[in-house]
């Protein structure tokens, strides 16, 4: 052969010719003369790639093969491989080629007691109420591995998770609790050093990725359209996620999380999300064929596609970077810790959002405390937000809140253009609206809001400059509501005209200064002020 990368190897395996005919017994190692070192091609081990044959067990072989001589690369080459799960395996990079489709093969609706997608692991009662069925199981997947070190999967090929549950009642895709169901495209625990990288996930089941206590991760120029989460990125350590483009109409689309999966609590940290496209509108796969059908809303489309820190929440998240990326026709951008975790220096940075379904920005600091007994309230301080542009549909403002005796700390929000409808009434500039301090974390929970710009309850040292506020039509709501805040400075703010700018009760050392048509303001303490 020519060398470790013949061509006419790749070419020969491609086409599916096996050099394992000659051999007397299948599956047995292939005399290193006729492998290039370093790659072993899934044809050579069975693998038909016709989308009917299952060919799961072939590239298990291949995958074994490698691992067994030191790791190497498992190449996938055109053709459709219907699979069941897929054990990936120390030191290997599964390689698909484009025109490969790894696809999820069906499952029929009764589920399969024989055979089918690993069982997941055995519900352990001590963790199974503090999170989703999907969020504690990983074996239940077309690609699973738990425990590995330096692996990866790379190429232009496509996963197809196409037979896969999404966790969700559906008329025509199995429940993801019956046998032999598979319901997560990808599927990582307690691995290191893992690169995903180029290829595109179509319909990837409850989560195109679960990672889980999954340290050193890079995902890198992926596609995904999808049918319900995008990445959940969940007890991870040094995380990159970079120019990788998400259509999640059904869920979210980037989630770093700290659930209590692992059966102790972990937190995310030193996590970077950048120049990314996430959208939530769209018919899943016309964004991967490139023609962006519009999605229409109902009863199963909540038209998501955001990029949020939470729901779960009982590890904490610590330095989490999101720059550089861009919002369409999704839900705005959400920083979310519930179930007693710290969430503490963050950084958010040149976003913009169109056709937002919701506020541009939502941080809460709640008291669901979904998790062991004991736990105390968390806390969500040291936030930096800076160039930002929202146009949106919604009559929701951003929202920052806390609970009673835990403020949301140290939040400085800057160069901020937000386009809205407007058209609150005097009745809506009225309500008080409800704690909900133990409801899941969405801004529609606690139902109309009477701010048209900024709504902050239960904070401490908000600092807001050049924000700029404006409406489509006339707002009887003023533009910033505040109640229960301990130091406030606002500089440099452009609301809407015709209501008041600032609703101020029980709130202490606030700042108003370079705002047009209005004096600068010192206010020490104060019970309740309009102006």
């Amino acid at each position: 052969m020519e060398g470790p990368f013949d061509r006419r190897f790749l070419l020969k395996g491609a086409a599916g010719i096996s050099m394992l005919a000659a051999l007397p017994a299948f599956g047995r190692a292939l005399p290193q003369t006729m492998v290039p070192q370093g790659m072993v091609n899934v044809r050579d081990f069975g693998a038909k790639g016709d989308g009917s044959h299952i060919d799961s067990p072939a590239i298990d072989r291949a995958i074994a093969f490698a691992a067994e001589r030191g790791g190497g690369t498992v190449y996938v080459p055109p053709g459709s491989y219907a699979s069941y799960t897929i054990h990936l395996k120390s030191n290997i990079t599964l390689w698909l080629d484009r025109g490969a489709t790894l696809l999820a093969a069906a499952v029929p609706l009764t589920g399969l007691p024989n055979g089918g997608y690993d069982a997941a692991e055995p519900q352990d009662p001590a963790i199974a109420p503090y999170q989703d069925y999907g969020h504690n199981h990983w074996r239940n997947s077309l690609i699973h591995g738990e425990g590995l070190h330096d692996i990866a999967i790379c190429g232009d090929g496509l996963i197809w998770g196409k037979g896969l549950s999404r966790g969700h009642p559906d008329t025509d895709r199995p429940a993801a609790e019956l046998p032999g169901v598979g319901n997560k495209a990808i599927a990582l625990k307690n691995c290191r050093n893992v690169a995903l990288r180029d290829f595109s996930i179509l319909e990837g089941g409850h989560f195109a990725l679960l990672a889980t206590g999954v340290d050193n991760l890079l995902i890198d120029n992926l596609t995904v359209d999808t049918n319900r989460d995008g990445f959940d990125i969940d007890c991870c350590r040094n995380v990159r996620v970079s120019n990788c483009t998400l259509n999640t109409p059904y869920d979210d689309a980037i989630v770093p999380k700290s659930s209590y999966a692992l059966g102790y609590p972990r937190a995310t940290e030193n996590v970077t999300i950048t120049n990314c496209h996430v959208s939530g509108s769209y018919v899943v796969g016309t964004l991967l064929d490139g023609t962006f059908r519009p999605l229409a809303r109902n009863r199963d489309t909540w038209l998501l596609g955001r990029i949020k820190c939470g729901t779960e929440s009982n590890g904490g998240f610590k330095n989490i970077t999101i720059s550089n990326c861009v919002f369409d026709q999704c839900w705005g951008l959400a920083l979310e810790t519930v179930d007693g975790a710290v969430m503490e220096d963050v950084t958010i940075s040149n976003i913009a959002m169109r056709g937002c379904h919701s506020p541009a920005l939502f941080l809460r600091l709640g008291r669901r405390m979904r998790g062991p007994a004991g736990a105390a309230v968390g806390s969500m301080r040291r936030v930096l937000i800076d160039n930002i542009t929202c146009q949106s549909g919604s009559m929701l403002p951003s929202i920052i809140a806390g609970v009673a005796g835990h403020p949301v700390e140290d939040v400085q929000i800057s160069n901020i253009f937000i386009d809205q409808p407007g058209g609150g009434d005097a009745a809506m500039a009225a309500i008080d609206p409800p704690a909900k301090e133990e409801d899941y974390p969405d801004p529609d929970r606690f139902g109309p809001l009477p701010a048209s710009g900024f709504f902050i309850r239960h904070a401490r040292n908000v600092d807001l400059s050049h924000v700029d506020v404006r409406t489509w039509a006339a707002d009887a709501r003023p533009a910033f509501w505040l109640k229960h805040v301990e130091g406030f400075d606002g500089s440099y703010l452009k609301m809407p005209g015709g209501a008041d700018a600032f609703r101020l009760e029980h709130v202490t050392g606030f700042r108003s200064s370079a705002i047009r048509d209005l004096p600068d303001r010192r206010i020490d303490t104060v019970g309740m002020v309009r102006f």
